[in-house]
């Protein structure tokens, strides 16, 4: 199975990898296309903090399961974002880890939400410019999300930025609705609005493979007391809509605090990626030493920002931590991540993924 997969590693990333790496990372739009019929859920972690890697690694070794690694705009720009990872960084550290935990799993790089918050020229170009720095780093699947914007700019700019995706026929994923912050309101995705947005990209000759939605989810920790809404009926009726524009599905932000009763129902109602950032942030915090967690909160307060945004300030200070400590962390992320692919319904779908392939080699 393996050496079936590591044939379709895209040429452009094998000439990254080297012909001697055993890391197996794919295409994005390769994977889905290929598992897309089925009720399983690719996990997609936003890696902020480097020592929750080998413990998902280790997860999706153990349950033979697909996943992802990303980071958005914000997190890893071409400037490092604010975990101070820059692309190529993001790429080599992945990649570095799936040498030394001799990891066979297939993966995927995605740059998550790269953002168009106007209409500006100026938004454009940096968005364009991260995009083609995600490109030449070695990431293979990605997110344009232009949802800030009114729906016919959203159309004009996916249209105008998705064009080097297209020419590499890398994954792509668009997004329809904005996710907001825990505590805050929102308006979910209309059926009406999917159908106009995706024959408009249609039209352009765009044909993204997943669309996110606003189905309720919130991006973040939940607030305490605040009640987990998820419209899994509007989640449904969308899919049904995707389906028929030749999507693989539908992706779901705000995982994080999230139920497992009610993750363990995404997949039936055509969630394909799911996105876990904040999760392994709480957990890799929990295993950092005591001195430095302290420092961080300490410059969070005085800054007066989330604590994500102490990331890549200290992340000298957090690469270095104890053997110990890195291990501890470790073996969290191990036991998070088990949780939510076996949840996923994840188990197994690396060997579903070449069994797949492997068909349609022979069809």
């Amino acid at each position: 199975m393996h050496k079936l997969l590591l044939d379709r590693v895209p040429e452009r990333v094998r000439k990254k990898l080297g012909s001697g790496s055993c890391a197996c990372l794919l295409n994005g739009r390769h994977i889905f296309s290929n598992i897309h019929h089925e009720a399983t859920i690719v996990m997609a972690c936003n890696a902020r903090i480097r020592h929750v890697i080998p413990g998902i690694m280790r997860a999706a070794e153990e349950l033979d399961a697909v996943v992802a690694f990303e980071l958005t705009r914000t997190e890893g720009g071409i400037d490092g974002g604010y975990t101070g990872q820059t692309p190529e960084i993001f790429f080599t550290t992945i990649v570095e880890y799936a040498e030394q935990c001799n990891f066979t799993k297939p993966f995927f790089i995605h740059g998550d939400h790269i953002t168009v918050k106007n209409t500006s020229a100026a938004e454009t170009e940096t968005a364009a410019a991260l995009l083609q720095a995600e490109i030449d780093a070695g990431f293979t699947s990605f997110a344009i999300d232009a949802s800030f914007n009114p729906l016919p700019d959203n159309i004009a700019i996916v249209s105008r930025l998705a064009k080097p995706v297209t020419a590499e026929e890398y994954g792509l994923e668009v997004e329809l609705g904005e996710v907001r912050p825990v505590g805050s309101e929102s308006d979910l995705t209309t059926v009406e609005e999917t159908e106009t947005f995706l024959a408009a990209l249609a039209e352009s000759g765009v044909k993204p493979q997943l669309l996110a939605i606003n189905n309720g989810s919130k991006s973040g920790n939940y607030l305490e007391g605040e009640i987990v809404r998820i419209d899994l009926e509007r989640t449904l009726d969308i899919y049904r809509k995707v389906e028929l524009y030749g999507l693989s599905g539908l992706v779901q932000h705000g995982i994080t605090g999230t139920p497992l009763r009610i993750v363990g129902k995404l997949a039936e109602y055509g969630i394909r990626k799911g996105n876990i950032g904040t999760l392994w942030q709480n957990v890799a915090h929990a295993g950092l030493p005591l001195d430095l967690m302290d420092a961080m909160r300490r410059w969070a307060r005085e800054n007066r920002c989330d604590i994500k945004y102490a990331t890549g300030v200290f992340k000298t200070d957090i690469d270095s931590i104890p053997a110990e400590s890195a291990h501890q962390i470790h073996d969290m992320a191990y036991r998070e991540a088990k949780e939510f692919l076996a949840a996923f319904h994840a188990k197994g779908s690396a060997s579903r993924l070449a069994q797949a392939i492997q068909e349609n080699d022979c069809g």
